[in-house]
């Protein structure tokens, strides 16, 4: 808003504009002030209370790809986009494609295409009038990558080496333009490969990722690529695709998971562990891959005594990992020294933006589903809320093994990595 000094000072005129910038979930402000008249020496301008001179709010989507020597176009369910031919987008630096129209009216699905001819990868965007959206699509590689990222690890802090596995999903691994989350898992050894999980049977984390990145779920549960295959009850929505890094696991286990020691099971050294995954393994991570290494874009997971060090992370490292996946925890470990850690984190900060809390309810000693909803408890009584900041669920007929976690991995990601 700019305004017009007093009259002795006329000569000297200054004006001073300022204007929101745009945000990926908001256009600018215009200036909403009346345009400089001539108004008698000293008087200020007033604000047009009258009349609403802005028009209709700028849309603008951005498709960051770089598509080489073709072009980026963007097809749609809304004017000024049609199903039948595609939009052309203006490029601009750093491979990014733009349009900004005041056309669109309401939420309307839409989708990137390289040269009209070749869809992206995935079910439909969505975009609703005024809002400015970033997308980063791929266009033909449709499965991730499982590689060993560090063959072996060595540790200072704890004294030892172990394998590194880092999952490359789809858009990673095509454009090149995507930097990505991180989700850090436990026991990497049976996390992909059924020749090393535990009984043969991986979690199928990479299987996970690429379905997000080639198609959508309903709300019924069923895939979808597009609205309409929801048969109008709610949209097709996925998930954020994302790195996963597989942290191999150790004769050390035990003690490595376990944040104190148990009066029967021994253990305790699972601060020196979360250091190693802190202060040594994420920035070599971070150096070598694409990644997004803020908190709120770094999640830890795992089962069993791994879900039970991921909880305790979210207490005492939430500055790193920001989403806590927490699956069938080791809740009874030292007389259920988690539950009452987390009741004494209440009013602390930083905290965990998400967490993930499951359990079965079958097996052997049920899969300790009892101790495990009085921790989903104590994040409620703390100030989680269900829905938002933490999901608890129990796995009806779940027993206690990677069978069972792989069932529930993917709902896990989807509510801690967030739509895409």
């Amino acid at each position: 808003m700019s305004f017009r000094h007093t009259a002795w000072l006329v000569l000297w005129l200054c004006s001073a504009c300022s204007q929101t910038p745009a945000t990926q979930d908001s256009a600018p402000i215009p200036d909403r002030w009346t345009p400089d008249v001539a108004r008698p020496p000293g008087e200020a301008r007033q604000p047009d209370r009258g009349v609403d001179r802005t028009g209709p709010s700028a849309t603008v989507l951005r498709v960051h790809y770089p598509a080489g020597s073709g072009k980026v176009t963007v097809r749609g369910g809304g004017a000024p986009l049609s199903w039948s031919q595609g939009l052309a987008l203006t490029s601009g630096t750093d491979d990014t494609w733009t349009l900004t129209t005041t056309e669109l009216a309401g939420t309307i699905e839409w989708k990137p295409l390289l040269d009209d001819q070749t869809w992206s990868l995935g079910p439909n965007y969505h975009v609703t009038a005024g809002q400015t959206v970033d997308v980063y699509p791929h266009f033909s590689v449709a499965k991730g990558q499982v590689e060993i990222l560090i063959a072996s690890f060595s540790s200072t802090a704890l004294a030892n080496s172990r394998t590194i596995w880092a999952y490359l999903p789809p858009t990673y691994l095509e454009n090149s333009r995507a930097r990505m989350p991180v989700v850090y898992m436990h026991d990497g050894q049976n996390l992909f490969d059924p020749a090393l999980a535990y009984g043969g049977n991986p979690w199928h984390a990479d299987d996970a990722i690429d379905a997000a990145a080639s198609s959508g779920t309903c709300s019924s549960g069923s895939s979808c690529t597009k609205d309409g295959d929801c048969g109008g009850k709610g949209s097709c929505e996925t998930f954020r695709e994302a790195i996963i890094i597989g942290v191999a696991n150790t004769p050390d286990r035990v003690a490595e998971y376990t944040p104190v020691p148990d009066p029967v099971e021994g253990g305790g050294k699972g601060d020196l562990y979360l250091k190693m995954l802190t202060d040594e393994l994420k920035p070599k991570v971070d150096a070598l891959l694409r990644t997004r290494p803020e908190r709120e874009h770094t999640a830890l997971a795992g089962s069993s005594l791994g879900g039970l060090i991921s909880a305790h992370a979210g207490v005492t490292r939430p500055d790193v990992f920001g989403l806590i996946g927490a699956m069938s925890p080791s809740t009874w470990w030292a007389n259920t020294a988690i539950i009452t850690e987390v009741q004494n984190s209440k009013g602390k900060t930083p905290r965990a933006l998400k967490v993930y809390v499951d359990s079965g309810d079958s097996g052997p000693d049920q899969d300790d589903a009892a101790d495990t909803k009085l921790l989903a408890a104590a994040y409620v009584a703390i100030g989680y809320v269900e829905g938002q900041d933490l999901h608890y669920l129990v796995g009806a007929g779940h027993q206690h093994n990677e069978i069972y976690w792989a069932k529930r991995l993917p709902a896990a990601l989807a509510f801690l990595l967030g739509p895409r």
